[in-house]
């Protein structure tokens, strides 16, 4: 195996990566807008959401349900009268208006149960959803508070407080932006090798380098240094011009562990990408088997599940998988700050899952060859 003959075939894979605009495209897209977006407006987390209160019983309790309310999750609650409230809310100026009814507190310290009323703007269908939820569990944490401590009843005598100690906020972009810049990583590695190798198919060229004195090994690890390399490099612009910068994330951890374990990803799942080309015929066909690897690998890795509420046996065969411990690795590092000391058990696992999907990818790409 001469180094000089994958150098300069993973230079050639360079060139053909910088003349195809679309992949180029694909590379800046999946890296900054695709993050910033996909972290910034996650349709499960409810973020400056305006909120109206007609407040007619204008008591201590129905006060303190008003200010119950504060960023980041709505905007400070307007005031309004109960006339204003259908006219805003057709405006579009509130997404929620809340009406609490006159003998409101009375009502309640007489041990009856008087209702809220609701009003929620459907159009805005991503905060209508999650919103509603929010709003009637302040309600009924403000109103059970405030009875508790009129009443002066204390049968408990410690209060239990949860404090999140990695992400005070509890702020989804947070994990977003991590969970999307994986997404990314396992997807572009393996789009621009299984690419490489379809575009020399298709374009006829693979017989070019087989009449060649280079080998199928040398063939195979120069598509994936120079894929691998473009993918890496566009990993560390975006955690820190987007990720750090944009958003605004703390990086907790080591950058270059990150990347050591992002290196270690890319090992396996460009050799994941060889061995989808060599299967598909043609790109749609290795679109189609692409969509049935990566689906897989996204929503039972953990990213966007726990892995503790799936059940053990999916655990288990999730455990054969690159990104199950890469994620493991990304979220321990980047938002625990965790070392080396923590993390090796998962680097050590990634570099055996890549070295039998590699073999196992060599085999094959050597029977595609023949």
């Amino acid at each position: 195996m001469a180094l000089s003959n994958i150098l300069q075939l993973g230079i050639k894979e360079l060139r053909g990566l910088a003349r195809d605009p679309m992949l180029v495209l694909l590379v800046v897209y999946a890296f900054t807008l695709q993050i910033y977006t996909g972290s910034s407006a996650l349709p499960e987390t409810l973020n400056n959401a305006a909120v109206a209160i007609v407040d007619e019983d204008q008591s201590p309790l129905s006060g303190r349900i008003s200010t119950a309310f504060y960023p980041p999750y709505f905007v400070p609650p307007k005031q309004i009268s109960i006339a204003e409230m259908d006219q805003r809310m057709d405006a579009g100026l509130d997404t929620f208006a809340l009406n609490i009814p006159p003998d409101f507190q009375r009502k309640v310290m007489a041990g009856q149960h008087p209702a809220i009323q609701l009003n929620v703007d459907a159009t805005r269908m991503s905060q209508a959803f999650s919103g509603s939820g929010y709003i009637q569990t302040i309600v009924t944490s403000e109103v059970d508070e405030f009875m508790k401590r009129y009443r002066a009843e204390s049968n408990v005598p410690v209060n239990l407080t949860l404090r999140a100690r990695f992400n005070p906020q509890l702020n989804k972009s947070w994990f977003g932006s991590i969970n999307n810049i994986i997404t990314s990583i396992t997807m572009l590695s393996i789009v621009l090798t299984g690419a490489a190798l379809i575009r020399e198919k298709e374009h006829g060229t693979i017989e070019h380098l087989l009449v060649m004195p280079v080998t199928p090994l040398e063939i195979m690890l120069s598509k994936i240094w120079s894929m691998g390399l473009v993918v890496l490099v566009a990993t560390a612009v975006s955690v820190f011009m987007v990720v750090k910068g944009l958003l605004g994330i703390p990086i907790e951890g080591s950058m270059a562990l990150f990347l050591l374990g992002t290196a270690l990803q890319l090992f396996a799942t460009t050799a994941m990408g060889i061995f989808l080309a060599t299967v598909a015929g043609s790109m749609p066909q290795f679109g189609l088997l692409l969509i049935l690897v990566l689906l897989p690998l996204q929503v039972l890795s953990g990213a966007m599940t726990p892995r503790e509420s799936m059940p053990e046996i999916i655990q288990n065969i999730m455990l054969l998988a690159p990104n199950t411990h890469f994620v493991i690795l990304a979220q321990a590092v980047l938002f625990r700050g965790a070392g080396i000391d923590v993390v090796w058990p998962q680097l050590l696992s990634l570099l055996a899952i890549g070295m039998v999907l590699f073999f196992f990818a060599l085999g094959r790409f050597r029977r595609f060859l023949r």
